[in-house]
């Protein structure tokens, strides 16, 4: 097992699962024994002990709220620096009822509430994902009495705010933020939670029973797939540059049917056999609509300026003016089609490419 302590490695960060599970073990933990601690040693799943430090605690009668401050490490998150309120109520048993279960969670001003089928939690219960719900159970076991029970309420002040800036109101998620987390860990650079927060869509597209997706990048390919291709806001599923991740869940889940659309800046890439589009794992654009475009034209001043070009739309302007643009991107499109088909088998794909505007540049079939 190992030992992360917080207050001493930057470097990772903890979850708001795990901030939920240290909070609600320092609650408890002053309820029964009257004393505040400046940071809670607690097992993840994996019994790996995190050392994670409290910012605040503070009592009334046999209630104790705890604030834990997320910190993300050098992650990339925009939960970072947000406070998370754990309530907890202790009670005991009245020995002439039923006996419930002795630990109870719920959500609290800035957590949200699931609204759509598909996700791990049921409509109409707080977005506390199963694993960080086990995590506090866990974690508060070892200071209850048998004779006790607690409901821990979570809450995140500013939730509603910040959750307008992730993909909980695609997931149909509302009102706040969700409690993640596997391991309680972020690790830098790792892309493991966010590509995590991704995956759920394709649960909810099919819990709505739509047999075709759209794949597209962001935000360009979402507006444009709904005008051009009257796509369905749970039919669409938002990438970002994870393709290789996201096909493999789609493969997975067994999803039959995709059509590839978006903004060829993203998309040429896929022609090239690059399925992390971001620009630091490769940035082949030029090089890649330069070689198609060698198949339809010889011309050695064209091509050079394809490969000097600056932006993908000022090739689509090169390309304008030459009379060749659709020809080109009918060509690529259609490779995209045939990479796609050569890794993830399973699946039937088709490809659309756009400009920044939604114009058609080329489409497979």
């Amino acid at each position: 097992m190992g030992k992360i302590d917080f207050r001493l490695e930057k470097t990772f960060g903890y979850t708001t699962g795990a901030c939920a599970a240290a909070g609600a073990f320092s609650a408890l933990y002053f309820l029964k024994n009257n004393e505040k601690l400046n940071f809670v040693e607690i097992l993840n799943l994996k019994g790996d002990s995190l050392i994670i430090p409290i910012k605040n605690i503070e009592k009334l009668g046999n209630t104790a709220i705890s604030t834990v401050e997320k910190f993300s490490g050098e992650d990339i998150d925009i939960t970072n620096g947000m406070d998370i309120k754990i309530e907890v109520n202790l009670e005991k048993f009245d020995n002439n009822s039923p006996k419930p279960s002795n630990i109870k969670i719920i959500g609290g001003t800035g957590v949200g509430i699931v609204k759509k089928s598909g996700l791990q939690i049921n409509p109409g219960e707080y977005a506390i994902n199963p694993k960080p719900r086990e995590m506090i159970e866990n974690n508060l076991k070892s200071l209850l009495n048998e004779d006790e029970c607690v409901t821990v309420k979570i809450s995140v002040p500013n939730g509603d705010e910040i959750a307008k800036k992730t993909l909980n109101p695609k997931l149909g998620i509302i009102g706040g933020i969700s409690i993640l987390g596997t391991t309680g860990i972020v690790r830098p650079m790792s892309n493991d939670a966010y590509k995590e927060s991704l995956a759920p869509q394709i649960d909810v597209a099919l819990a709505y029973n739509f047999e075709n997706l759209v794949f597209v990048p962001g935000n360009i390919g979402t507006k444009h797939a709904k005008i051009l291709l009257d796509a369905k806001e749970d039919q669409i599923i938002e990438v970002s540059n994870f393709w290789d991740y996201m096909l493999d869940k789609a493969e997975e889940k067994g999803v039959k049917d995709i059509t590839v659309f978006g903004h060829a800046g993203k998309i040429v890439k896929l022609a090239g056999g690059i399925f992390d589009t971001h620009s630091r794992v490769a940035d082949a654009r030029n090089e890649i609509i330069c070689a198609y475009t060698s198949l339809i034209t010889q011309d050695g001043g064209l091509l050079q300026k394809i490969l000097q070009s600056n932006t993908t739309e000022d090739i689509v302007e090169i390309l304008t003016e030459k009379g060749i643009l659709t020809e080109v991107f009918e060509i690529i499109s259609k490779r995209v089609v045939e990479r796609l088909s050569l890794r993830w088998g399973k699946i039937n794909f088709s490809c659309i490419i756009i400009d920044m505007k939604g114009n058609i540049l080329g489409k497979s079939d």
